[in-house]
């Protein structure tokens, strides 16, 4: 039995003083697939040395978060479209909406987004989507999208059961859950027991959201098998139902790397 984190973010600076031994951590879990979302072009070269230390089990993606899209936005992305060109990556993001924190530069997230969008559909790569407070924007831009040649994710899903349906209603496209399905006071188990498992993939957003009972603590990959023993409880199946179907939708999601 083995996992897939979708979505962790392992070069991050959190991890400087035992990332080697953090990853070893979670293949000795049985997390031996780990995604990689780029967060800007700062993090490019630290997230691809990481890849190239573990490349069976990390694999890097591209794109720029929406928290770090502002007036020179274009700049960054000429940046990134040179390195789509130069090598394949997994995946196109982390991209999206974030409406949370500033709106100043909501017309250029929007813009980065459809950007994001076209990207992935030429290069046949799923897209990486955070929808902080942005989930009808994101998902009507992706709608606009939607074809067979565009498949993707909604990282860190927070919405309820009627936005899962909707994104159901995507071809190609699934839910991240991560470790607030394990916070007391989340909606998310309701979410959970009112949507197939074929919807969902797992992932810990790493060093981010750690998992109840570490809640608060930094996170890491290793700590995706108390997500996924989780989602078994909700659902009232075993943990190597969870471990299967998920790596299934993973395999589907990232079709040219895990084959």
């Amino acid at each position: 039995m083995y996992f897939t984190d979708t979505h962790t973010h392992l070069f991050s600076n959190k991890f400087d003083e035992d990332r080697t031994e953090m990853v070893q951590r979670a293949i000795d879990a049985g997390v031996t697939k780990m995604f990689l979302p780029n967060v800007d072009v700062s993090t490019i070269k630290e997230m691809n040395e990481l890849e190239a230390q573990f490349p069976e089990n990390c694999f890097s993606m591209i794109g720029l978060h929406p928290c770090h899209v502002f007036e020179n936005y274009k700049e960054s992305l000429a940046i990134i479209e040179t390195e789509l060109e130069k090598r394949a990556y997994a995946g196109i993001g982390e991209t999206g909406l974030d409406y949370y924190w500033d709106t100043t530069f909501k017309q250029q997230q929007q813009a980065s987004l459809h950007i994001h969008a076209q990207w992935a559909k030429k290069y046949k790569r799923p897209i990486i989507l955070h929808t902080r407070e942005s989930f009808n924007d994101s998902f009507a831009i992706m709608k606009e999208h939607n074809n067979d040649d565009l498949t993707g994710v909604f990282h860190c899903f927070s919405g309820s059961i009627e936005e899962a349906e909707k994104v159901a209603s995507l071809n190609g496209f699934y839910i991240g859950i991560g470790g607030v399905v394990t916070f007391k006071k989340s909606h998310l188990p309701e979410v959970i027991k009112n949507v197939p498992l074929e919807l969902i993939v797992l992932e810990t957003d790493s060093p981010y959201l750690a998992p109840t009972p570490n809640r608060g603590k930094r996170n890491e990959s290793s700590y995706l098998t108390l997500i996924a023993n989780k989602i078994a409880e909700i659902k009232e199946i075993s943990l190597e139902e969870v471990a299967n179907i998920t790596n299934q939708n993973a395999s589907k999601l990232y079709k040219s790397i895990l084959k």
